[in-house]
């Protein structure tokens, strides 16, 4: 009997270091909970089986997400700003309750109160980062903000400092293990969730466009694979997520390079989306108005050889986003969905079906962002390394808070260099 135990354990991925865990850590997982569909959706669905009350279910659900998606866009950046901390905030009580309920860690002393301790520093970190770096003219307006800016990465270690401090005066002998473990459940989920979040209100400021399209695409490739492997889906992907195929993966991957291709054809013609959001000092507002640069200016391109018999065309007119889009796209669909397998691998290491029962149908908040996270960073490094050049109004705004004699220096030494350019005197011509 012992044998077929541990034989059995280790078919489920379970060693004999996993064993001894839980029972240092308190026992066994939970088991998987359901969630909690609205009574009104049971009764109009009951007559129909459970894989079509699911997917009805799921459907339902995902227009109303798509709708209010559609009107914080709307909204603004303001909104999409606060709706992205709100997301941020949910995904962590929802990982970190995880690690309270699987090793049972209520009665850790101070560390519910560390882990959100941790949460407000790193926040306080990254965006007063961005406060900075957006609201530079506020900022130094403001004379308490201006300190605050001033001494920001100190006070932010000091705050942190103080939360390790207090984690090393909360250990005590016969938890040791278990508060260390949670004390890097605590980082990580801060690495994956925060981070990743703060990434998203980067690519929000380089304009809307680079936030909604990034975005679109992981949830165009989540309901064309869904609906591919749900009507033609037969043969198994992979073993972490046992409901995922080819078909769906491979179906998902064309609709979602083509839905890519049109949105971004759609938004490249608006200002509002494509400009980058500033802060204008004038009216303390946010705008979004610009000369498009010419990534959102109708060019012509040459069709290859190979495909102007098949399409007729020789020449075709399109933004270059729309190139850039097929990047953004491709990722999604064949690199993104390796976030959901992630997020499908933690949940059986811990025997749990979702990480909450937020959203009927579709499990937690994380449940719907797993991709979304991974996506933010490429998006990121993407803009970092293919499309962002130096902002002049960012180096102007940091030249005029010099002392005169720093400027005097710069404005000669640029001078010196236009002379010697033979820029300077043309335009002095002109």
């Amino acid at each position: 009997n012992l044998q077929e135990s541990e034989s059995e354990n280790k078919l489920d991925g379970e060693t004999a270091s996993d064993s001894e865990s839980k029972s240092e850590f308190g026992g066994s997982p939970p088991v998987p909970t359901s969630d909690d569909t609205p009574e009104v959706l049971n009764r109009a669905l009951s007559n129909l089986s459970s894989r079509w009350k699911n997917w009805w279910v799921r459907g339902i659900l995902t227009l109303a997400m798509i709708t209010f998606f559609f009107i914080i866009i709307y909204l603004g950046p303001m909104v999409l700003m606060t709706i992205v901390m709100c997301v941020q905030i949910k995904c962590f009580h929802e990982i970190i309750t995880i690690g309270y309920n699987v090793y049972h860690s209520y009665d850790l002393p101070w560390f519910r109160t560390l882990s959100w301790y941790f949460l407000l520093c790193v926040n306080y970190f990254f965006y007063g980062e961005t406060v900075t770096d957006y609201f530079f003219t506020l900022v130094q307006r403001e004379e308490p903000l201006r300190i605050l800016s001033k001494y920001h990465r100190f006070i932010s270690f000091t705050l942190y400092l103080t939360g390790f401090c207090m984690f090393v005066l909360s250990l005590v002998k016969k938890h040791y293990r278990l508060q260390f473990y949670m004390f890097g459940w605590t980082h990580v989920t801060l690495l994956i969730v925060v981070t990743q979040s703060h990434l998203i209100i980067h690519n929000l400021f380089e304009g809307m466009i680079w936030f909604i399209v990034p975005i679109s695409c992981v949830i165009c490739n989540d309901i064309m694979a869904y609906m591919f492997g749900f009507f033609f889906g037969r043969t198994p992907l992979i073993k972490l997520s046992p409901k995922k195929t080819w078909e769906g993966f491979i179906g998902g991957f064309f609709a979602t390079v083509l839905f890519g291709l049109l949105l971004s054809y759609v938004m490249s013609g608006y200002r509002c989306f494509t400009c980058p959001v500033e802060f204008n000092n004038d009216t303390n507002s946010f705008t979004v108005d610009c000369e498009p640069s010419e990534l959102f200016q109708l060019q012509e391109y040459n069709i290859p050889l190979v495909l102007q018999s098949v399409v007729g065309w020789k020449t075709v007119r399109m933004y270059p986003f729309q190139i850039h889009s097929i990047a953004l796209s491709t990722f999604a669909s064949l690199i993104g969905p390796f976030g959901g397998f992630f997020a499908s691998g933690f949940k059986r290491a811990f025997k749990i079906k979702d990480f909450a029962n937020t959203i009927p149908g579709h499990g937690g908040i994380m449940d719907r962002f797993d991709c979304q996270y991974l996506m933010a960073t490429f998006v990121n490094v993407y803009i970092a390394s293919f499309i962002r050049g130096p902002n002049p109004s960012k180096l102007i705004q940091q030249f005029l808070t010099l002392r005169p004699d720093q400027q005097l220096h710069i404005f000669n030494t640029l001078k010196a260099h236009l002379v010697d350019k033979g820029m300077l005197g043309s335009l002095e011509d002109a």
